[in-house]
């Protein structure tokens, strides 16, 4: 199996570092300043326990690459980047090659069945940052990260433990599970509060208003009959596989959201929020915090907020939980 990797950014570049760094076969589809540091001198790939460059292959566009039908081909952009990138896929000839979406959310695997046939999820566990072009971290350790693997909407396949077999054998734990959307599900309740932590900086707490957050959002759940496994730090693979720690030199861990912000990036709240925002809509379930932080995420790239600079306080009086 060939493992190409579009979107080269703090998942994808993890990743891609660990597969190559293991013998495995990458080809990675970066763009910008991230595209010429790669080409250039590799992928820096820093943990607690590890701080090494690997070579890796990186091209501009799927029309670069001659697929093969081995190829299984990893989606590491943010949602709002994947439409296009599906199209460039499609354009560049990819058809029934699986498609593995390593993204927050779960609006990515129902936009890719739309184009291809051979669609699996991946809950991406890993505590990345990747703010310096050519440079990736993953604070875990021993493990870079943690994936549960499976084929959408459900099952597994042959292509699931091909993939897992590649990620562990790179230090990335991997598991094959029939039921990854109900995995993935779980992982977007923790993705709430990235906006908060990007909103008001990664130092406040915020856990009353996280705590909100999710439990509005279990209620819309419940009622959209929508089945979610929990996947945070009560899980017992963290516990022993993903355990958190500082990176010498390197930069401290950070949430997706306040990591695009700082780089000037469009953020996913649309799609991490707004997915319980619209399953609210269609199950006739208000969801006034979803909406709320939608605005703030809005407010903040329409008026070029500085990231850490909004009260937390204030923002709980508005909703009413002071």
């Amino acid at each position: 199996m060939r493992v190409i990797i579009f979107g080269v950014g703090a998942i994808g570049g993890v990743v891609a570092a660990a597969l190559a760094r293991s013998g495995a076969e990458v080809i990675g589809i970066a763009r910008g300043k991230m595209l010429e540091a790669i080409r250039a001198n590799g992928v820096r790939l820093r943990s607690p326990e590890v701080d090494v460059t690997v070579p890796v292959e990186v091209v501009g566009s799927p029309a670069e690459i001659t697929f093969r039908p081995d190829d299984a081909i990893l989606l590491c952009m943010k949602t709002q980047d994947t439409m296009p990138a599906l199209e460039a896929l499609r354009q560049a000839g990819v058809h029934e090659q699986p498609i593995f979406c390593l993204q927050n959310g779960v609006s990515n695997e129902p936009m890719a069945l739309r184009f291809f046939p051979n669609v699996h999820g991946v809950t991406v566990m890993m505590p990345a940052t990747f703010l310096v072009p050519g440079e990736v971290n993953t604070h875990a350790y021993p493990r870079f990260g943690l994936f549960d693997i499976g084929r959408y909407p459900n099952g597994k396949d042959a292509a699931d433990e091909a993939l897992a077999a590649l990620m562990n054998a790179a230090n990335i734990a991997a598991y094959v599970d029939p039921k990854v959307m109900a995995s993935k599900h779980g992982k977007l309740l923790l993705n709430l509060g990235n906006i908060t932590g990007a909103a008001f900086g990664p130092d406040t707490d915020d856990k009353a208003l996280r705590q909100a957050m999710m439990a509005e959002a279990k209620a819309v759940f419940a009622a959209a009959g929508i089945d979610w496994k929990d996947v945070s730090g009560a899980d017992p693979r963290r516990q022993e596989l993903l355990k958190i720690g500082e990176i010498k030199g390197g930069p401290d861990m950070s949430n997706s959201t306040l990591q695009s912000l700082l780089r000037g990036n469009g953020v996913e709240t649309d799609y991490l929020n707004g997915e319980i925002a619209f399953q609210g809509r269609k199950a006739g379930v208000p969801t006034p915090l979803a909406d709320a932080m939608i605005a703030i995420a809005v407010r903040m790239q329409r008026e070029g907020i500085t990231p850490g600079s909004l009260s937390l306080p204030d923002t709980m009086a508005s909703l009413g939980l002071s």
